[in-house]
C-alpha cells in the first residue's frame, strides 16, 4: 500500500498548479442526466386513460458520462477543454451544448450533423428520495461512416494540441463502436507524446497504446478471470489483475475499488492507494467520471500515477457526497479536504481476522511494521480505552435519535418507516463512533430533515439535541460514580483490564501522559478523578469545548506536537475510536488500537478491531492484560526512571 506517512503536504498544491496549465480533449459518449422530481402525494387519474398522472414538481439537468468528465475537468481548473463527439438536433442536445459553453468548453468539435442521432439522456424520475424506473434516450444510435471520419479528423487535429485525451465509452451503441475504436488506435499511434486515457465500460480490450482506468470487475474480465458482479474482490485480486493488464499493455493501469481506494500498476511496481472514510450519505453516480477526469488532469499536469490516484480519491470523496446529481470537485473543495484526508487502511484485513498476525505467544495483533521508537509522550482516549463508565452510551443515543427523527409520529409510525429510521440511526452511530458528540448531533439534524417527519420549525439545533442526549447519559454515569463514592464498587470495576497499571508503568518510564476525549472537558476531569488516575495526567486532560469546529482529540495532538517538537516515533496513542488513530497516523505517530469489550472489560470486540484497522492502527490489543509484552513491543520494557 502506498504509505501516506512522511509524504509531505506539498504534493497537493503542486498537483493543482500543474492542472491549471493543461489542455485536454474528451471524446466519447456525451450524455445528459435528467432529474425529474415527482410529486409524492396521491395523484389524480387521467380522464383519457384512467391511469395515474405523474406530475413533475421540479426538473434539473446536468452533464453526464463524457459530459460529466468535461464538467469535472473544468471545475478542477484545467486551462482549456475540448469536447469531441456527437449530439442530436433536439432540446436535450441544445441544453447540453449550452451547459458546456457556459463552462467555457470549446464545443466546435461536438458534431450535430447526423440527423437520426438522438442526444443520449438518462432520465431519472424521483419520488421523495427513491429513484423510479429510468428512461434512456439514444440507446439505438449508430454512427455513420462519414460521421466516424469526421470525428476522427477532429480528434486527430486536437490530439496534437493537448497534453492528454480522454476516451470515454459507456453505451454499447454510442460513439465508440469497434470501427471507431480502430480509428482511435490510429490516432493514438500518431501522437506518442500525448497521453490517452481510456475509460471503457464494454470494450477496453480493443484499445492500443493507452492508459486504462477500470473498476475491479472490468479488470478481472480484461485479465481473463471474470468474476460475478456481486462478488467482492480483494486488494490482492485487484493487484494481480492490474499487474497482468499492465504487463500486457505496457502502460499504467488504474483499478478503482470504490470506498476501498485504488490500485495503480506501472512498470516495476504495483501500489494500493487507500480509500477515504465518508460518514455522510453518498451517491456514487458519476464518481467514475470524476476519477477519470482527475487522473488525466493530474498526469497531464506532471503528477506521477500514484499521485494522480491519490488526488482522484480525494476528488471522488467530494463528489459522492453530492446527492441526486453528477457532482464535481473544485480546487477549493479539494484543499478543504486536505492532503491527508481520513484514509481507510487495509479493508480486507479489517474484515477478515483469519489473516491477522500476532506477536509470539500474545493476543497483540501486529497490523503494520513498527519503526524504531523512543516514546516520550502517550495520548489516551478515555471512554472505552481506559474507562467503561459510559459503557452502553449507544443504547441511550439510539432511542434518543429515533425519537428525534420521528417526532410526534414516534408512537404511530408505520412499521416500515420505523424500521427505516432505526436502521439509518444505527448505521450513523456505527460510522461516527469516537467523534465529538456535537458533530454527531449535527448529523442527527440532517437525519431529521431527511425523513421529514418533524416540521422545519420544530427541529432543534445540534446543541439542544446534545443536551437531551447528555442529560440521559449523565444520569447513568452519575449513578455509577455514586456507587464508586459509596464504596459499593471499585474503580477497577469500570476499567479496561490493567489500564491503571499501564498508566503507572508509562509514567515510571518518563512518558508524559495526555487524556483526550470528545466528551465535555469538565466531565472528563470529573470521571478521571472518580476512576483514581487523574493525577497521572497532571494538567494534561482535554475534552470538547462546545464548538463543533474544534475536534478535541485533533487539537490535543496538534498542541503536543507543536509545543514539544515531536517526531513521529516519540508519540504513541492508545484509543478505541477511529479519530485518535487517524489523527496520530497523519502525524506519523505510533497507534495502538484498543479493541475492548466494554461489558466484560477484557477480551476482543471484533467490530472495534475492524474500525481501528481501517483507521490506521499499527497494533491491536483487546486490553492491557499482556502488559510486559506490550511494553516490550513499544521498546519501553527496560526503561525505568
Amino acid at each position: 500500500m502506498a504509505d501516506d506517512r512522511n509524504s509531505g503536504n506539498g504534493w497537493l498544491e503542486a498537483s493543482l498548479a500543474g492542472i491549471a496549465q493543461t489542455h485536454i480533449a474528451v471524446f466519447g459518449d456525451f450524455c445528459l442526466d435528467a432529474y425529474w422530481l415527482l410529486e409524492s402525494q396521491e395523484q389524480e387519474r387521467s380522464l383519457e386513460t384512467n391511469l395515474p398522472l405523474r406530475r413533475v414538481r421540479q426538473q434539473r439537468y446536468s452533464l453526464g458520462a463524457a459530459g460529466n468528465v468535461i464538467a469535472n475537468l473544468v471545475d478542477l481548473g484545467v486551462k482549456r477543454v475540448w469536447a469531441v463527439g456527437v449530439v442530436g438536433r433536439d432540446i436535450f442536445g441544445h441544453e447540453m451544448i449550452s451547459q458546456m459553453q457556459a463552462r467555457g468548453v470549446d464545443t466546435t468539435a461536438l458534431l450535430h450533423t447526423q440527423d437520426d442521432w438522438q442526444t443520449m439522456v438518462y432520465a431519472k424520475p424521483y419520488r421523495d428520495e427513491q429513484e423510479q424506473n429510468r428512461f434512456d434516450f439514444g440507446a439505438f444510435n449508430r454512427l455513420r461512416p462519414e460521421t466516424i471520419r469526421a470525428l476522427a479528423a477532429q480528434l486527430d487535429r486536437l490530439a496534437g494540441e493537448c497534453a492528454a485525451v480522454i476516451l470515454n465509452q459507456q453505451i454499447p451503441a454510442g460513439s465508440s463502436p469497434p470501427e471507431m475504436i480502430t480509428e482511435l488506435n490510429r490516432i493514438i499511434a500518431r501522437h506518442p507524446r500525448t497521453r490517452f486515457i481510456v475509460d471503457s465500460r464494454h470494450r477496453p480490450d480493443q484499445y492500443r497504446g493507452a492508459i486504462l482506468k477500470l473498476n475491479a470487475h472490468e479488470a478481472a474480465r480484461l485479465a481473463g478471470e471474470p468474476q460475478a458482479q456481486d462478488e467482492r474482490l480483494t486488494g490482492k485480486q485487484a493487484r494481480h489483475y492490474a499487474q497482468v493488464i499492465q504487463d500486457r499493455t505496457g502502460f499504467p493501469v488504474f483499478v478503482t475499488r470504490g470506498d476501498r481506494g485504488m490500485v495503480v500498476a506501472e512498470t516495476g511496481r504495483v501500489e494500493e492507494v487507500p480509500g477515504i472514510q465518508i460518514v455522510d450519505r453518498t451517491d456514487t453516480v458519476g464518481a467514475g467520471d470524476t476519477v477519470a477526469a482527475t487522473i488525466t488532469a493530474a498526469l497531464a499536469g506532471g503528477s506521477d500515477p500514484v499521485g494522480a490516484a491519490r488526488l482522484a480519491n480525494i476528488a471522488a470523496s467530494i463528489t459522492v457526497r453530492k446527492l441526486q446529481t453528477t457532482g464535481t470537485a473544485s480546487p477549493a473543495e479539494i484543499r478543504a479536504a486536505g492532503p491527508t484526508p481520513d484514509y481507510v487502511y487495509l479493508p480486507d484485513l479489517a474484515e477478515d481476522a483469519r489473516h491477522a498476525q500476532y506477536l509470539a505467544d500474545t493476543e497483540i495483533e501486529l497490523v503494520c511494521k513498527l519503526p524504531n521508537m523512543h516514546i516520550r509522550h502517550a495520548i489516551f482516549d478515555h471512554d472505552g480505552t481506559l474507562s467503561t463508565l459510559r459503557q452502553g452510551w449507544e443504547q441511550i443515543m439510539e432511542p434518543m435519535m429515533v425519537r428525534a427523527v420521528l417526532g410526534d409520529r414516534y408512537q404511530n409510525a408505520e412499521e416500515s418507516l420505523y424500521l427505516k429510521v432505526v436502521d439509518a440511526v444505527r448505521q450513523f452511530i456505527d460510522k461516527t463512533t469516537g467523534i465529538q458528540t456535537l458533530v454527531q448531533m449535527h448529523g442527527l439534524v440532517q437525519l431529521v430533515r431527511r425523513f421529514q417527519c418533524v416540521p422545519e420549525q420544530d427541529i432543534l439545533d445540534p446543541a439542544a439535541y446534545k443536551k437531551v442526549y447528555n442529560d440521559d447519559l449523565l444520569a447513568m454515569v452519575k449513578l455509577r460514580v455514586a456507587k464508586l463514592e459509596r464504596g459499593e464498587l471499585e474503580s477497577v470495576d469500570f476499567q479496561v483490564k490493567n489500564a491503571a497499571h499501564l498508566l503507572r508503568a508509562l509514567q515510571e518510564r518518563g512518558v508524559k501522559l495526555y487524556l483526550a476525549s470528545g466528551t465535555d472537558v469538565a466531565d472528563v476531569i470529573a470521571e478521571a478523578k472518580a476512576m483514581g488516575y487523574a493525577h497521572r495526567f497532571e494538567d494534561r486532560i482535554f475534552g470538547a469545548v462546545g464548538d463543533v469546529k474544534v475536534e478535541a482529540k485533533k487539537l490535543v495532538l496538534e498542541r503536543i506536537i507543536r509545543e514539544h517538537k515531536l517526531s513521529g516515533p516519540e508519540l504513541v496513542t492508545f484509543g478505541d475510536g477511529p479519530v485518535e488513530i487517524r489523527e496520530t497516523r497523519k502525524c506519523d505517530g505510533v497507534t495502538v488500537g484498543v479493541a475492548s469489550d466494554e461489558v466484560r472489560r477484557w477480551g476482543l470486540n471484533a467490530s472495534k478491531r475492524s474500525r481501528l484497522i481501517r483507521a490506521g492502527a499499527d497494533l491491536i490489543v483487546p486490553d492491557f492484560s499482556q502488559l510486559p509484552a506490550l511494553l516490550r513491543t513499544l521498546q519501553l520494557d527496560g526503561r525505568i526512571q
